[in-house]
């Protein structure tokens, strides 16, 4: 039997809305120690020895992404210039893009380009925890903090337990011809897992940390640089 191989997809196709979406640079282009700010995502992906391709899902009219230099990443790195409206849909398309190169029971790591801190070991430990598990796994973190529903004013409405209650994380890690099923028919989800999950798929969480955070507000832009710089970084 062939063992599976590992590949990973970085849908990039968003505006980053709420970081400004006025703003000329789309958030994965802002400048991050010295790099955009997909630059280190990308990097830690192609420098994991498992995965033999980064495949990263473009809007069609991208025309940032030639204004940077990827070359030291170029070896694994391929852009796909075939992103959509929606996440969701970016991912799709880039599953079927790469239909011809990875095949169905491949494992596929699809990664968040806001999230810049990814680092190698929680790579790692998610392909390690995943394993030959068919219903694929994702990077998480255990809620910490006391969760509180909103009302329609403002006003807290109720309390909700926080026990057994995860926030997700990616990458999130499926088998290519599962996902790419599961995101054909399941097109409204936020995360891969969510549409693995409504095709009756139990994935496995795989505990993280939360410096694998997600660029969401200008404020989280510096946090990053504070972690990066800390792994030793440079600007």
């Amino acid at each position: 039997m062939t063992i599976p191989s590992c590949f990973a997809l970085v849908p990039a196709a968003g505006s980053g809305s709420r970081m400004g979406g006025e703003a000329a640079t789309r958030k994965q282009y802002l400048p991050l120690c010295g790099r955009p700010l997909i630059h280190h995502a990308l990097a830690t992906l192609c420098a994991v020895p498992r995965i033999l391709r980064v495949f990263v899902v473009l809007s069609p009219d991208d025309g940032d992404w030639d204004r940077h230099d990827w070359s030291a990443l170029a070896p694994k790195l391929s852009p796909l210039f075939c992103g959509g409206q929606t996440r969701a849909e970016s991912v799709r398309n880039g599953l079927r893009a790469t239909a011809g190169q990875v095949r169905e029971r491949d494992w596929m790591l699809v990664h968040d380009a806001a999230r810049p801190c990814l680092a190698t070991w929680h790579v790692d430990a998610l392909i390690d925890a995943v394993g030959n598990d068919d219903a694929g796994g994702i990077l998480a973190l255990p809620v910490a903090d006391t969760l509180k529903r909103a009302d329609g004013e403002g006003r807290i409405a109720a309390t909700v337990a926080r026990d057994r209650l995860w926030q997700a994380q990616t990458p999130q890690m499926f088998r290519h011809g599962m996902l790419r099923r599961a995101l054909e028919s399941c097109s409204g989800v936020t995360d891969e897992a969510g549409a693995m999950e409504m095709l009756g798929s139990r994935p496995r969480l795989v505990a993280a940390d939360p410096t694998n955070l997600k660029v969401t507000y200008p404020l989280d832009l510096q946090l990053a640089g504070w972690i990066l710089q800390h792994r030793g970084v440079a600007i």
